[in-house]
């Protein structure tokens, strides 16, 4: 079943404005692409006082980061085919406005429901928007060198808006509230949406569609089905009958969605993008990485304000090394790519993220930031930035053209689901640790010192099953990833980042 859509007025793609103009469209989407960045890591900080101020379980309130990003990535791939087809700025403004009404819904929110729901609504208008953000650049900036600093700027955003986010919800936790770490996006989504009007140009595809949404809502819901059984496996346990019937759903689900793809003449995800062997692995990397990484901030960010003592801005400042990494790793990278290609460099770099991980496994109750975190963190993004951009050239090695866009966000969407899947998973795993340690010390659970002890033990717990995660990535892309040099150096893929 799907849903076919025509406009016989429909208009070429054009580059709407130029000289200053195009710059000021580019400020516009590069404001989008922050609030998006900024968005997946800003409530980190303040998510400790959130649970507190809401009266959140430890088993729920990873919700609060896997309500967006499962719903950013699992609606991202159909949010670029509806702004192709519908029109790019109008697709564009609606994710702006959206966004800026489910801000400011979290940010009044009175209970746990209301905010999840509210992240969740911000991840649905994000996946409409950056897409749109992205398409729109392409068309705006037509000449190669503009064009190469108009991605440049993009991608600088892209790796550096998460750490901003982390910075910034400390500063906004600690003088303000946690609940501006969400409102604070309201005005600026607003602004952003009416210098669209004025700046940005409409664009785009000629001719007939259909939308996939059969496929759409399968993998969405199945998803969904995935991370909820996750989750209830904290409370409920693994063998659990609510457990198990939600992955058992979520596993029809996921098979229904692969069919339906398989016979669709429209699919959401066309099989042969990722079954290509050197795009599979990047895909498949992609969904390890976010899945091992995107737990490690929840679980530092408690370690550091729990344990630690940490204020939430000194907290923020304590990530910012995770960024100089990145960035220091992306420039290596960028100069190795057209000597050793991106096998070497990928399984190179995501081995140092294990150890870099592995490296968080030593901290405990009476440990120090620099001695204990700082190395690793240090390790661990350097390896991120130096896999980065080999893995997003690889999933557009051979690609046809009318597939590079969906490749082109598979990857970032891969890593946003593998985000969700593994923050849900590490929290269950937490949880169960925690119990598991104090009831292996029945006689002194009570007592502060051990439950303190139990918790940290569990976040040490998480850092190895991240470790291992990132260690299977690597893996895979050994064994998968055959690209040479030449095949990815030609590739224009805007990197993915965290």
């Amino acid at each position: 079943m799907s849903i076919t859509t025509s406009d016989a007025k429909t208009p070429p793609d054009i580059s709407p404005v130029s000289g200053k103009g195009r710059w000021l469209a580019l400020a516009v989407i590069a404001v989008s692409q922050l609030l998006i960045v900024l968005d997946a890591t800003i409530v980190n900080i303040a998510l400790p006082t959130a649970q507190v101020d809401l009266h959140i379980s430890d088993a729920n309130r990873q919700w609060m980061i896997t309500a967006y990003t499962l719903a950013f990535g699992g609606l991202l791939l159909l949010g670029g085919r509806i702004a192709d087809f519908t029109g790019r700025k109008r697709a564009f403004i609606i994710g702006l406005l959206g966004f800026a009404a489910a801000s400011a819904l979290g940010g009044i929110a009175t209970n746990a429901v209301t905010l999840f729901s509210a992240r969740a609504l911000q991840g649905a208008f994000g996946a409409l928007m950056a897409p749109a953000a992205l398409s729109l650049l392409t068309v705006t900036f037509t000449e190669a060198k503009d064009r190469a600093r108009a991605f440049g700027v993009y991608g600088a955003i892209a790796g550096g808006g998460g750490a901003v986010g982390l910075l910034l919800g400390g500063v906004l936790t600690e003088y303000a509230s946690w609940r501006w770490t969400l409102l604070v996006s309201a005005p600026i989504a607003i602004a952003a949406a009416l210098a669209a009007v004025r700046f940005v140009g409409e664009s785009r595809a000629e001719g007939n569609t259909r939308y996939d949404l059969p496929g759409a809502v399968t993998s969405t819901l199945g998803l969904v089905a995935l991370v909820y059984g996750f989750t209830k496996a904290a409370d409920d346990g693994w063998d659990s009958p609510t457990t198990l019937g939600f992955l058992a759903v979520a596993i029809l689900l996921l098979v229904a969605f692969v069919v339906i793809e398989l016979r669709s003449s429209h699919p959401l995800l066309p099989m042969r993008v990722i079954l290509d062997r050197n795009r599979g692995g990047a895909f498949l990397s992609a969904l390890l990485i976010g899945a091992g990484i995107f737990g490690v901030f929840l679980f530092l960010t408690f370690y550091l304000q729990l344990t630690l003592g940490y204020s939430a801005l000194m907290t923020g400042v304590a990530f910012l090394p995770f960024t100089f990494g990145i960035i220091a790793g992306a420039g290596l990278s960028a100069q190795l790519q057209t000597r050793v290609g991106p096998r070497v460099l990928m399984f190179g770099g995501m081995v140092l993220a294990a150890v870099g991980l592995v490296l968080l496994t030593r901290i405990g109750v009476d440990t120090g930031f620099w001695t204990h975190v700082f190395p690793g963190l240090v390790v661990i993004s350097f390896g991120m930035g130096v896999t980065f951009g080999p893995m997003s050239n690889t999933a557009l090695v051979g690609v046809a053209d009318h597939d590079a866009g969906v490749a082109s966000a598979l990857i970032n969407t891969t890593q946003q689901i593998g985000g969700s899947l593994g923050t849900a998973l590490l929290n269950t795993i937490f949880t169960s640790a925690v119990a598991g340690y104090l009831a292996d010390r029945a006689a002194g659970a009570a007592n502060p010192a051990v439950q303190q002890a139990a918790t940290v033990h569990s976040y040490t717990v998480a850092f190895w099953v991240s470790a291992a995660l990132i260690g299977v990535a690597a893996l895979v892309a050994l064994t998968l990833i055959r690209a040479g040099r030449e095949e990815v150096s030609s590739n224009n893929a805007v990197p993915a980042g965290l």
